[in-house]
């Protein structure tokens, strides 16, 4: 057995222990992984423990890092100000008597956060708690209206602007974070409307407006109006100038948010500036760590040639078994976490895939991580999601979106294929 591969084990085991015996924040195990490997590092290969490397490594994330904290606090504005709740309320106003519109609809409100702060757990949480009492009210019983939460958080977490499973990908193979918002649409709507009539249309029916009406807050909507959405209208069309037309200068993604996020403060309800801003980091800090955690791991794996032993490894697969492993191995590793799936597998199938447009392959491999996030034992979105809903077991969640997971794999696997076809067509 190489040196490489029982440094690998040895990392792997630390994490794994970290994150369920020990019951450690998983980027807290990350680090704790990253050190052992250094020190195993030093032990068997005599590679010098250099305390800069564990340094470096968060701070190849620092982009990322900033780009979560700024959405974080747009969301929390957002959110806070009334735009979210009055948004829904819209929704269902101009279409209750439109159940196939209206489900997908929904599913694009509950993905709305994902999208924007990169994280599941915040769809889940923010837009889906307040979808939950509606899809009920459709006629959705709890488990699948618990499904399409779920599955709004996955996808919402995948979908442009704010990728960070594609962020981490990315940043192993050196490959910036730009021109990934097509290719990222192209894999996210289609699935998002497949799953919310899939999962809901069956049982939807035409709502009563007299009976809805009693479970909406129509007194933010009237009282600011269009006010509430000029945050959100700001921040697509400075990304639209910037990213897509080009017309102006591209000022980042965190002073994009900073900027719609500060517009955001005199929009809509009064908001303590100080306390926003405060929760949003609080909220940010696990992800934020998660990152940290990634970047460590990633630098202990080049600095002893673990990751390059995986990359030959992958690329030592025969082809027909390379889509098929990349299907298999990168969600049940995410069960632990779709972010450390991202880098521990994620990169080296990315870098085995290079015969294929790489953005469109990374996006793709970013939507085959997301599924980690449904993947027992720790499934962030199905848990909350359940949660959410008040169901006692998590395991209906899972069981009732088997179908929509396995056609995300199916449909992600195809993306790979066709990619350098799709890149030829795209913008």
């Amino acid at each position: 057995m190489s040196q490489e591969i029982i440094i690998f084990i040895i990392m792997v085991g630390v994490f794994m222990l970290g994150c369920f015996l020990l019951k450690f924040p998983v980027s807290v195990s990350m680090m704790l992984a990253s050190i052992m490997g250094a020190v195993f590092g030093l032990i068997l290969e005599g590679q010098p423990l250099d305390l800069r490397q564990l340094v470096e490594g968060p701070f190849s994330m620092l982009d990322t890092i900033l780009v979560i904290s700024t959405a974080m606090i747009f969301m929390k504005v957002i959110e806070n100000s009334g735009a979210l709740e009055a948004l829904s309320v819209t929704i269902i106003k101009r279409f209750h008597k439109h159940p196939a519109i209206l489900l997908i609809l929904i599913m694009l409100v509950v993905m709305f956060p994902g999208m924007i702060t990169g994280s599941s757990t915040a769809a889940v949480l923010s837009a889906g708690s307040i979808m939950a009492p509606v899809l009920v009210l459709m006629g959705l019983d709890k488990v699948s209206a618990a499904s399409i939460i779920a599955m709004g958080g996955l996808l919402g977490m995948i979908a442009p602007p704010v990728n960070l499973p594609a962020m981490i990908i990315g940043g192993g193979i050196d490959t910036p974070y730009v021109g990934f918002a097509v290719p990222l649409l192209i894999l996210t709507l289609p699935l998002a409307v497949f799953s919310a009539l899939y999962l809901g249309l069956k049982s939807a029916k035409a709502m009563k407006y007299d009976e809805v009406k009693e479970h909406l807050n129509f007194e933010i909507g009237e009282k600011y109006g269009f006010r509430l959405y000029i945050p959100i209208i700001v921040l697509v069309v400075i990304m639209l100038l910037a990213k897509v037309a080009k017309v102006i200068y591209d000022p980042g993604m965190p002073l994009m948010f900073l900027i719609s996020a500060a517009i955001g403060f005199f929009t809509g309800k009064k908001i303590n500036v100080f306390y926003t801003i405060l929760s949003a980091l609080h909220d940010a800090l696990p992800v934020m760590g998660i990152l940290m955690g990634v970047g460590m791991f990633i630098q202990i794996m080049t600095l002893t040639g673990v990751r390059g032993l995986i990359v030959v490894f992958c690329l030592s697969i025969p082809p027909a078994m390379l889509y098929l492993a990349a299907a298999i191995s990168i969600p049940l590793f995410g069960a632990v976490s779709s972010f450390g799936a991202a880098t521990v597998l994620g990169v080296p199938f990315a870098l085995a895939f290079l015969n294929h447009n790489t953005i469109i392959t990374i996006s793709a491999l970013s939507l085959i991580a997301s599924l980690g996030d449904m993947m027992p034992p720790t499934a962030l979105a199905g848990m909350f999601a359940a949660q959410v809903m008040g169901l006692p077991k998590y395991t209906d969640v899972l069981k009732r979106c088997m179908l929509p997971m396995l056609v995300l794999l199916v449909y992600s696997v195809v993306i790979i294929l066709c990619s350098n076809q799709l890149a030829l067509i795209l913008p």
